[in-house]
């Protein structure tokens, strides 16, 4: 892939995050959709930012019982996204399903640890060790149910990458050596990331929220 940034759009307004797209969308390589973009917009959103020409991905984070996934990810065929999420820790059975009820052109990608968590938190939920050995474990799982990669931080991403060589490996919750770590508290830069490994960097407020998001997004591609 020439690019590998993945604009997250989650913003309110349909409109505006059409203008933003097309704004930047030399300087991206796909469109991340996520949970608060397809609630607000559902299918006609996902159908209008693929006018704009670059991949979709839609963030979903799908977790429940497997019969329930593999029918969400039936329904989403239609809008023939590049790449989906489901959560890992739903366990292999539901990641299996999901893979079966996917398109044939649709990547399928477990979340591991959420990068908004750190290992006091996963203490708190009555996960031992650390978010670092979790990711790994659940990237484990990920492989063996036939997912064709995972969502991890740029902490994580060079020791499961050796594991997993061909891997299609996703970080989000990056932030520019400049830039604020807002409520991601494993973030790395674009290139740590990318050099550790990484398939696709997924990159949001340091483009949607720059006053000049397509300086701000040349300027993380330059640093690729």
């Amino acid at each position: 892939m020439s690019n590998p940034i993945y604009l997250a759009l989650d913003l309110p307004r349909l409109d505006a995050a059409v203008a933003l797209a097309q704004k930047v969308k030399g300087h991206v390589g796909g469109l991340k959709l996520g949970l608060e973009f397809f609630c607000a917009h559902g299918h006609h959103g996902v159908h209008e930012l693929a006018k704009v020409g670059l991949p979709i991905f839609l963030d979903l984070k799908l977790h429940d019982i497997p019969n329930t996934v593999a029918g969400a990810m039936q329904s989403i065929h239609v809008l023939e996204p590049a790449i989906v999420t489901i959560h890992a820790s739903g366990g292999r059975a539901m990641m299996e399903d999901a893979k079966a009820a996917a398109g044939e052109h649709t990547k399928v990608i477990a979340v591991t640890v959420l990068t908004s968590l750190d290992d006091a938190d996963l203490n708190g939920m009555g996960v031992g060790g650390s978010a670092h050995d979790q990711a790994l474990r659940l990237a484990d799982l990920a492989q063996e149910a036939g997912l064709d990669g995972i969502v991890c931080s740029g902490q994580e991403v060079a020791a499961i990458h050796k594991r997993w060589k061909d891997g299609y490996l996703v970080v989000p919750g990056l932030r520019p050596a400049d830039g604020k770590l807002g409520d991601q508290k494993r973030a790395v830069t674009p290139r740590a990331a990318r050099d550790a490994g990484a398939s696709i960097l997924v990159i949001g407020r340091p483009i949607s929220r720059a006053e000049d998001p397509v300086s701000a997004a040349r300027a993380i591609e330059a640093t690729l």
